[in-house]
């Protein structure tokens, strides 16, 4: 591979060519512009440091009542909601009445973005998304007519199993009925 060849790496929107052996190897991404990556000078710098400190850090959610209750309360909301009929004031009666398939198109929408989220690391995107997901998956519940109590109730009923024998036990119909062989 010729010198002018040799891939790049990215530091924020500027292009920039590996600095370190280690970066050559692919073994760890490159440093900011600036910051050496070897010697004493390597220590990374306290303004990095705090700013990793922040993002690691779990997002400080000082709410009321914001326990595993809130599903059952967003359910109650939600059933009201598409029990008032109120399209014009209310987003979840609203996407109720667009009918089931644009309920489970908006959760994949949801869990898409979350999934994108995580696989990028980022960690308040993945709260933030997970929140969105779980609204539009409470929405799914109502409109197929499930209460939280019946998902608790199957959840309760998994526990202390295996997920490859609960898999197992799983009717041959539910292969043949999703056309896929990695259910099982």
């Amino acid at each position: 591979m010729a010198k002018s060849d040799k891939p790049k790496r990215f530091s924020g929107t500027k292009a920039v060519k590996p600095r370190d052996k280690a970066a050559k190897r692919g073994g760890s991404l490159p440093l900011p512009n600036g910051v050496p990556a070897t010697g004493a000078a390597a220590r990374v710098p306290k303004a990095v440091r705090r700013a990793e400190a922040r993002h690691l850090e779990p997002l400080s959610v000082a709410v009321q009542g914001a326990g595993e209750e809130i599903l059952e309360q967003l359910w109650q909301t939600v059933e009201q909601r598409r029990l008032s009929g109120d399209v014009g004031g209310s987003h979840s009666a609203r996407l109720l009445s667009r009918g089931t398939a644009k309920v489970a198109q908006k959760l994949g929408e949801e869990a898409v973005e979350c999934v994108i989220e995580a696989a990028l690391g980022h960690r308040e995107g993945v709260v933030l998304e997970s929140a969105d997901l779980l609204y539009h998956l409470i929405v799914v519940w109502v409109d197929a007519g499930i209460r939280p109590g019946e998902v608790w109730a199957e959840l309760a009923r998994r526990r202390g199993i295996s997920g490859i024998a609960e898999k197992a036990s799983r009717p041959k119909a539910i292969v043949r009925a999703a056309q896929t062989t990695k259910l099982p």
